[in-house]
Order: structure tokens, then sequence, then C-alpha cells
């Protein structure tokens, strides 16, 4: 793709809305909280896995966005977002669900500490989406990737 093309693709690009994109993460938290929930051990690592991977998959396009259909592209290539992309992309809140994982297992105050968390991380990214110009949140900034309509 040479440059022209490359700016009349992100001409054409159009940011996903706020609501579709918590719809669609909210569905892939919770495949990776049943991950965790039902396989014992081994589950909170496949959630872990999931959560970093999820939107390499389908071509850009995690479970939850595809449902909802959305897409993540790379802003400079406008090709659809890889593996790499979407490890680099999701590390926030793969942070987050370590933090979960392991505050869990503290009785009763590691549930709430964990809920802290778990709702500080999910607040900050939302307020980046909704003051970003391209809806772009910082797992977006850092990866150069950009959530739209499919």
């Amino acid at each position: 793709m040479n440059s022209s093309e490359t700016i009349n693709a992100q001409k054409t690009i159009v940011k996903a809305k706020v609501l579709n994109r918590i719809i669609a993460r909210s569905i892939d938290l919770l495949i990776a909280g049943a991950l965790l929930e039902v396989i014992p051990v081994a589950g909170y690592f496949a959630g872990l896995l999931y959560i970093l991977i999820a939107d390499g998959l389908f071509e850009g396009r995690s479970i939850g966005k595809k449902i909802i259909g959305l897409k993540v592209f790379i802003l400079d290539t406008s090709a659809v977002c890889s593996y790499k992309e979407s490890i680099i992309r999701n590390a926030p809140l793969a942070v987050g669900f370590l933090l979960y994982g392991v505050l869990r297992v503290i009785p009763f105050l590691g549930w709430v500490l964990s809920a802290i968390v778990a709702i500080l991380i999910m607040s900050l990214e939302g307020l980046i989406i909704i003051g970003n110009e391209k809806g772009m949140r910082f797992g977006d900034e850092i990866a150069k990737t950009i959530v739209v309509d499919a």
C-alpha cells in the first residue's frame, strides 16, 4: 500500500462508538472471567492470554468485537491488528486482570480491592477514549491502533 492509499484509507475510517466498544470489551472480559472461574488454575492464565491476544483473532477482532461489529486497525498502515499490536494495546487491561487474580485470594478485602482496581482502570481507559478525537484509549496510543465500525 503506498502513502496515498494509506491517507485515503485513513480518511474513510470512522471511529467506533464508545458504547459499542464498552459492550464488546464487556463480552471479552466475561469470556476471560468465565475461563478464570470454570478452569481452576489454568483458567487464570487462559483468561490472561485471551485478554492479550483477543484483538489479533479473526483479523483484528476479538469475539466481542466480532459480535458487535468492530475491528482494530493499525493507524500508520491501515492493516488489521496482529497479535503483536493486540498484546501491546491490551497490556493495561492485562495488568488489571493480573492484579484482580492476585488480590482476589485475600478474603473479602481482596475482592473489594480488585473491584476498585478494575473500576479505576476501565474508567481511566473510558475517559481517555471520550477525550481523544480518534477515540483512542491508552493501549491504542502505545500500539498505534484504532477501533472502527466494521
